[in-house]
């Protein structure tokens, strides 16, 4: 049995990826290479423009590498078709990012539960998905407001709790924090770690804010396009 079948959520191997041509190219991932543990919360830090959010789509599947190899729950993302990414997106992966991404005329309840109507999931285990993240995150009092009456860090939460909503195997988070103040961003990432502990999953978050990467498990930091591990 391999590793990544039996201990390894994420597998990355020798991944370069660069934008532009020639004198112009730019070289966002020269040979990036890592492990990401089943049930561990990574934390990937790095200036701004070091890559993190490239390495993130292609670990994701929104993005494909030039060269090199990405496994992710034991699957070879170069392996599967447009229909296969498409599925291990909406089943396997759930993606945070900065901008929240929440639909304005929904109501949290209802943002919590577009991934499960795209799986045309039951109605009865629809509800019932969506009133267990919401106490999750601490918003079950909450789940009939739409965005724009929720702050900033209450939008996260739904962020984070839809996310969950199709039981993803992996979390990837771009920036969580980034339009947060500290005290909520750091509520955020206590969040996070509370998630991979209560819902099994694998989280990878990248982020700028040095104060949050004591709850990581790990923390990974891009240097010119490399890994150096902490």
């Amino acid at each position: 049995m391999s590793q990544v079948a039996t201990g390894t959520m994420v597998r990355v191997s020798d991944v370069r990826k660069s934008y532009g041509r020639d004198g112009a190219a730019v070289h966002a991932l020269r040979g990036v290479s890592f492990d990401v543990p089943r049930g561990e919360l990574v934390a990937l830090k790095g200036r701004s423009g070091s890559g993190k959010t490239t390495l993130l789509n292609i670990v994701g599947g929104l993005d494909t590498p030039d060269t090199g190899r990405v496994e992710v729950d034991g699957r070879d993302l170069a392996e599967l078709d447009e229909d296969g990414l498409l599925a291990l997106r909406r089943d396997r992966v759930g993606f945070v990012f900065q901008s929240f991404g929440l639909i304005p005329i929904l109501t949290a309840a209802e943002n919590v539960g577009v991934p499960m109507r795209l799986r045309r999931a039951a109605p009865r285990e629809r509800e019932e998905r969506v009133e267990l993240l919401l106490a999750l995150v601490g918003l079950a009092d909450h789940a009939a407001q739409r965005p724009g009456e929720l702050s900033g860090g209450q939008q996260q939460r739904v962020a984070v709790a839809r996310a969950l909503a199709n039981d993803p195997a992996l979390l990837i988070a771009d920036e969580p924090t980034g339009q947060l103040d500290a005290e909520t961003g750091h509520s955020v990432m206590e969040l996070l770690r509370a998630v991979v502990r209560s819902e099994r999953v694998t989280a990878l978050v990248a982020t700028h804010d040095t104060t949050l990467l004591d709850l990581a498990d790990r923390v990974l930091e891009l240097r010119d396009g490399e890994i150096a591990e902490e």
